[in-house]
């Protein structure tokens, strides 16, 4: 697999001729609706399997290494029979596909609504899948919400967490539930006891809680909360699994910060999910969903308090569009990433990438006169992300979220990784 960023005056047929692979390969990887319609700045994922290079005259084993973007040692090891000193013209060597062998990762992904088709393409690529969610209340009770059929997951080796939140009825996460659950024993008994009765009901690896916007004075009361559920599930076998907010610090201040104890979390818990995202979101300023230079803050903090190899990393599979000026009060408008690339098509928009953030963008006018500025995901700015991965010595990521499919994610992840599968 390699990344090519479309230039001015490309065609999807030139692209295709330059690195010898079927056009219909470029089409299906970038989930392309008009190959005739090309963004300049857009990244293709270019999918390539092992190629044949015919040794022409002058040329060393170094020499083809260099061109192809492998290594000599890569060369060597598909074709075993070959002497790396004498190689001559007219001899056919096999080229290793392009990639990385970073190891084998744990990948989570949320998902809220999706066909039994997106999901169980997607499933190769997944350790666990995190139906989003099991809603609690101020009883104890729990009420799903998603709309998708997790038994898909069985085939493909995927394990299922059973996911609970503390969000409303009408939406939003809410303090009141999470504090009656923190701190009343007689709802926090019912709560456990719904929670086992749910995973004997089968199908279920664990349990991944996310509750959120947890008051500051409760900070003590989830950690006794965490620590109670986490004996009594793994006493049954299960694992546990957290969802905290991007910290700097432990003194970080604000209700979504401060009961999110890190230390704690990665020392209880068996993986703890670092929502890695949001910076640019529906109600703020126009920026980077997942701005790499703010997630590696977050990760500088996190590993210096709890087993990097319990971390994964949030990622987004969506963009947003946001209309210029910004307004205090006014909403973005959610994209998929392959959607704010075909939009860039459509409206003529140059595709930028930008290098602090390593995340592309791009501006257009729309047919009112309105300026735009459009934030996504593509494969440079998820490679990034992937990279951290393997420099913070992480256990691997968790994606929010699965309901679209975004093929060139799995691509470049699979061109680096291998998935671990616990089932």
């Amino acid at each position: 697999m390699e990344i090519y960023v479309v230039k001015s005056g490309d065609t999807l047929y030139n692209i295709a001729r330059r690195y010898s692979v079927v056009l219909d390969d470029i089409v299906y990887a970038n989930q392309l609706e008009d190959p005739s319609v090309l963004a300049v700045g857009q990244a293709l994922i270019i999918p390539q399997g092992q190629r044949i290079h015919v040794v022409q005259r002058g040329q060393t084993l170094f020499s083809i290494a260099r061109r192809y973007d492998v290594t000599v040692q890569r060369i060597i090891a598909v074709n075993p029979s070959i002497d790396p000193n004498r190689i001559y013209p007219g001899q056919s060597i096999v080229i290793p596909a392009v990639g990385q062998d970073l190891g084998e990762i744990v990948v989570n992904g949320y998902i809220t609504d999706a066909t039994d088709d997106t999901l169980f393409a997607q499933l190769p690529y997944l350790t666990f899948v995190s139906p989003f969610s099991y809603r609690t209340d101020v009883t104890g009770a729990l009420t799903q919400t998603f709309n998708v059929n997790t038994g898909t997951s069985e085939g493909e080796r995927t394990a299922n967490l059973l996911t609970i939140t503390n969000l409303k009825a009408q939406g939003g996460f809410s303090s009141d539930i999470a504090h009656t659950i923190l701190t009343d024993q007689a709802v926090q008994d019912d709560f456990l006891n719904n929670v086992e009765a749910k995973l004997a009901q089968g199908g279920w690896y664990g349990i991944n809680i996310d509750f959120e916007y947890i008051y500051q004075f409760d900070r003590n009361s989830y950690n006794q909360f965490i620590s109670r559920l986490n004996e009594r599930l793994h006493t049954l076998g299960y694992i546990v699994v957290t969802a905290l907010a991007p910290k700097l610090s432990d003194s970080q201040q604000g209700l979504l910060y401060t009961a999110h104890d890190y230390a704690f979390h990665g020392k209880t818990v068996d993986y703890v999910v670092l929502m890695t995202y949001e910076w640019g979101y529906t109600y703020g300023p126009a920026m980077a969903v997942a701005p790499i230079d703010k997630v590696r803050q977050v990760l500088d903090y996190a590993v210096s308090v709890m087993p990097s190899g319990k971390v994964l990393l949030g990622v987004p599979n969506y963009g947003y569009d946001w209309t210029l000026p910004f307004v205090q009060g006014s909403a973005a408008k959610p994209l998929t990433n392959v959607g704010a690339v075909t939009l860039a098509g459509q409206v003529g928009a140059a595709i930028q990438f930008d290098e602090t953030a390593q995340s592309p963008f791009f501006l257009y006018t729309d047919g009112s006169g309105a300026q735009h500025e459009v934030w996504f995901e593509d494969a440079r700015s998820l490679r990034a992300k992937y990279e951290l991965v393997s420099e913070y010595g992480l256990a691997g990521i968790s994606i929010w979220n699965l309901n679209n499919l975004f093929r060139a994610n799995f691509l470049v992840l699979e061109s680096m990784f291998s998935v671990e599968k616990v089932i």
